[in-house]
């Protein structure tokens, strides 16, 4: 077996990964999509949702491969003691058979069911659920791929984007693990929550306001209102970033040296939401005056 959004994404890719992996926009889509997905399964059947996650971006191709196209097949997993629907696909022989499933939720589902209860993952199960290195090196040692990288490329992948900070459950509210993409407000699909900065946010939709996103997750929009250092009745503009807890004293701490140049049209407020900032602690750690007037080429610190 085998001040838009533009500016998160540039962001995300500046950071960059330290292993072999180079950053990909489709893997981290697939992330968004699916990561409240494998903290459930986490919570329900103790498998990593990083080892989740970076087996279902391994074997499924970021969920394009022909598997994952054709049978919501994310894990790769064959037709052994399976009753259900099928596909047919070359792999270690000519049309092998791999278990279908009605949803890509199915799939993840039988993932997690799968390696709970075969007799050759019992061992995995009794690791820490933030030992990521010790299940991808347990999962090769069982057979479940036959590619002799396989514990490397998916710790890789792991520490590239950052999955391991799904394992922490202390740190992963409850409230957004039950956020799931299957059901929404008014039949709109939910906001996918990002993580940065030790703090979740969601990109406002045209149309959002405080109230509806507040709804959405559960939380007081008043509350959320406050996080981002706003009236409870301001307008929300399409592709700002909302932060859904209280914004962080400074940058993460690859910021240490680093600097932030001002651009044409930023703020200062724009600054402090761009990188989960308090607006008051960036006004403090550049010793700025209240009413200081920002300059193209700007020199700030952000931690």
């Amino acid at each position: 077996m085998k001040k838009s959004v533009l500016f998160f994404l540039l962001l995300s890719a500046s950071i960059g990964c330290h292993s072999q992996v180079v950053w990909n926009h489709r893997y981290q889509q697939y992330i968004d999509q699916y990561k409240d997905v494998a903290i459930e399964q986490m919570r329900r059947w103790k498998v990593p949702a990083s080892i989740t996650l970076a087996q279902g971006i391994l074997e499924s191709g970021a969920g394009q491969s022909e598997l994952a196209r054709k049978g919501n097949n994310h894990f790769g997993i064959k037709c052994h003691g399976w009753s259900g629907a099928s596909v047919y696909h070359d792999d270690d022989n000519k049309n092998d058979c791999f278990r279908a499933y009605p949803s890509a939720f199915d799939s993840f589902e039988d993932h997690s069911r799968f390696l709970a209860s075969g007799q050759r993952y019992r061992d995995l199960f009794r690791l820490k659920l933030t030992d990521y290195k010790g299940w991808a090196r347990g999962l090769k040692a069982a057979g479940y791929a036959t590619s002799s990288t396989y514990a490397t490329r998916l710790i890789e992948i792991i520490q590239c984007y950052k999955l391991y900070e799904y394992d922490n459950t202390k740190e992963y509210d409850k409230y957004i693990a039950n956020h799931t993409r299957d059901h929404g407000i008014g039949g709109q699909p939910l906001h996918p929550i990002k993580m940065y900065n030790k703090n979740y946010f969601v990109i406002a939709r045209r149309g959002d306001t405080f109230r509806l996103i507040g709804e959405e997750i559960g939380v007081s929009y008043k509350k959320i209102a406050s996080y981002n250092e706003r009236d409870k009745d301001d307008p929300l503009e399409e592709g700002e970033v909302i932060w859904l807890k209280k914004k962080q004293k400074k940058a993460p701490e690859e910021y240490k040296d680093r600097r932030h140049y001002v651009r044409q049209g930023e703020s200062l407020y724009f600054i402090a939401q761009k990188y989960g900032i308090r607006l008051k602690s960036l006004y403090k750690m550049n010793h700025l005056p209240p009413d200081y007037e920002l300059r193209i080429g700007d020199e700030l610190r952000l931690r």
